[in-house]
């Protein structure tokens, strides 16, 4: 099977999805920002104060790329798609599955979540401009699924189907 990618904006459930779904195919789920953390030895908030975005978002490109290709689900951080280099990348060697959820249900889990640099502080209004410019490169993705109102159990299920009937096309 070819590696799945869960993209979407900060605290659109991707970590959490991807725990089930790798439960539920029975293969290895890495998350990209533990993955970081892991290598460099800093989390994710102490990189951006210490050496700033464009530094994590070098790093994350390269992460991306040590990662397997194959029977993987790699849960990314909201930020992946901001380059076309990851955008290609995860294109060209799985499938790309776009965690939708509105402005007002990300804002709500942000409100009650540390550890996001880019949410630190950030009004409604900071998070929902944010999450604009972000969303044609989430629209890219090979299979959109909506998050609010649904378990994660229920998402996970959705994806799961999905991987299954082009699997076995």
């Amino acid at each position: 099977m070819r590696a799945i990618y869960l993209i979407g904006f900060m605290a659109a459930g991707k970590t959490s999805v991807g725990k089930a779904l790798a439960e539920k195919m029975e293969v290895r789920v890495i998350d990209l920002d533990n993955y970081i953390e892991e290598k460099l030895a800093w989390d994710i908030p102490s990189i951006f104060e210490r050496k700033g975005e464009v530094y994590f978002r070098d790093e994350e490109q390269s992460a991306l790329q040590e990662l397997p290709t194959s029977n993987i689900i790699v849960t990314t951080g909201g930020g992946v798609v901001l380059r076309k280099e990851n955008r290609n990348h995860m294109k060209e060697n799985g499938y790309v599955v776009y965690l939708e959820a509105t402005v007002d249900t990300i804002f709500e889990r942000l409100s009650q979540q540390d550890g996001r640099p880019l949410a630190k502080g950030k009004s409604r209004s900071d998070i929902e401009k944010l999450a604009e410019k972000r969303q044609p490169y989430y629209e890219d993705a090979d299979l959109t699924v909506q998050t609010d109102g649904k378990t994660i159990e229920q998402v996970a299920d959705e994806i799961f189907a999905w991987i299954k009937s082009i699997e076995i096309a």
